[in-house]
């Protein structure tokens, strides 16, 4: 069946190409004998007019009724309308079709055993229903983000016009958000979208950057400086002289940035173990741009040490840091030398300084070191016959070789993503290695 769609494909693209030389060697030998067009300009271009209404597809010229394709650096245009083209098609990874296909007037056709706008997916999978699903899963555990279909652990956007507004590795992205309602334009023609958000040309803003700026690149970089020399303090967008801050850092980290230059950092006022709360200065004092004022009764940056306390902020400090660079581990509370694990009530988080941490131990299904072993301070103790970070893989393999690599391959093709290597047994089996 592939075989018979990839020969069709040749067949069509090399007819394509044969009209297109033949209709040039037609309009060369009208030039050549002074030949007259008998038809008229307006059927001449209705001829040459494609059905969203442009001439030859935007890439030649219509004469008497002919599209003069037009020759670019990377190739030529070809196609009754020059609609045609085999440098641009869809890419995955940064490689054209996946490089499990070929492409074809801007199409991918792939290769036996895959699929895919751009044949990223292979039609025969190795993993299980409920593995598959689980690398679907966005941060908030839905499945290709209720956006797409999981096969074989990745996601197939739903795209029915042929758009490719849902994109991302999960379908997480709706680039339907960034057309303007009025032109229909991606950011209104002023700009590029980015998973849903519009970013704007030099001197356009708003959200799908339909407003032209009345100040100077030169004014509104100056508004927008903050006292430290920066751009918005490295915090923020700056719109026509004004600070856009943002609501989460790019770090990852939590935010609540504000300020005229956003030269306000709510974070530096969170602890460590304040993720787990919507606490300032551990509960003992208020943020004021960043910086906690304690209560009284309560010291320390973060307001975290009990004046009551009879050692200073530096011996609680050191005596809950122990081999760490982060007290507790910053994974608990210091208070007064003694840490506190968090989160409030996991046991999983343990040990004197909050040391170790069996949620390590944990496998995509959530199950302790995959059920062949036991869990020792974050770290797998496997059974007998098991190794793997959690346990996973079997000391005897009975896979094929190609199902062996498979499972070894990462997306770039890469082995072990050129961090490991596969172990050719003496069965002629392959076996990962793993670190543990």
């Amino acid at each position: 069946m592939h075989a018979e769609t990839l020969v069709n494909s040749v067949l069509v693209s090399l007819l394509l190409i044969l009209l297109s030389a033949v209709q040039g060697s037609l309009q060369q030998s009208l030039r050549q004998v002074g030949g007259e067009c008998k038809i008229s300009p307006e059927s001449s271009l209705r001829r040459c007019r494609t059905p969203d209404g442009l001439i030859c597809s935007g890439r030649g010229e219509c004469e008497c009724g002919i599209c003069i394709c037009q020759v670019t650096e990377p190739g030529t245009f070809y196609g009754p309308r020059c609609e045609c083209h085999d440098w641009i098609c869809p890419t995955y990874d940064g490689k054209t079709c996946g490089d499990h296909g070929i492409c074809k007037c801007g199409k991918c056709f792939c290769d036996e055993n895959w699929l895919g706008e751009s044949c990223q997916y292979q039609e025969e999978c190795l993993l299980s229903s409920k593995t598959s699903k689980d690398l679907c899963r966005n941060a908030q555990g839905v499945v290709c983000s209720k956006a797409g279909t999981c096969h074989c652990g990745s996601c197939m956007c739903h795209n029915p016009h042929g758009k490719g507004l849902i994109s991302g590795r999960y379908c997480e992205c709706d680039d339907s958000e960034c057309l303007d309602e009025d032109s229909g334009e991606v950011c209104g023609g002023h700009g590029k979208c980015y998973c849903g958000n519009c970013y704007c040309s030099a001197g356009w803003h708003g959200d799908k950057c339909e407003f032209q700026c009345d100040i100077s690149p030169w004014e509104s970089k100056r508004r927008c400086t903050s006292p430290d020399g920066k751009i918005c303090s490295n915090r923020g967008t700056c719109v026509c002289g004004e600070c856009t801050c943002y609501d989460v850092d790019p770090s990852g980290d939590w935010g609540d940035i504000h300020g005229e230059t956003c030269e306000c950092d709510e974070r530096s006022c969170h602890a460590m173990y304040d993720r787990y709360s919507d606490d300032f200065c551990s509960g003992h004092g208020q943020c004021n741009c960043g910086r906690c004022d304690c209560k009284e009764d309560w010291a320390g940056k973060k307001c975290d040490h009990p004046l009551s306390c009879s050692l200073s902020v530096e011996a609680s400090q050191k005596k809950c840091r122990r081999t760490s660079s982060l007290p507790c581990f910053g994974r608990g509370q210091c208070l007064c030398g003694q840490c506190t694990c968090h989160p409030p009530g996991d046991k999983r988080v343990h040990g004197k300084n909050c040391e170790c941490d069996d949620r390590q131990c944990e496998d995509l299904n959530r199950e302790i070191c995959g059920g062949h072993g036991f869990c020792s301070c974050g770290r797998c103790i496997c059974s007998d016959g098991w190794f793997g970070k959690h346990c996973q893989f079997p000391r005897s393999c009975d896979m094929t070789d190609k199902q062996s690599k498979s499972l070894c391959e990462a997306a770039d093709g890469v082995i072990c993503s050129g961090k490991g290597r596969r172990d050719d047994a003496s069965s002629g089996t392959l076996r990962r290695n793993i670190i543990v």
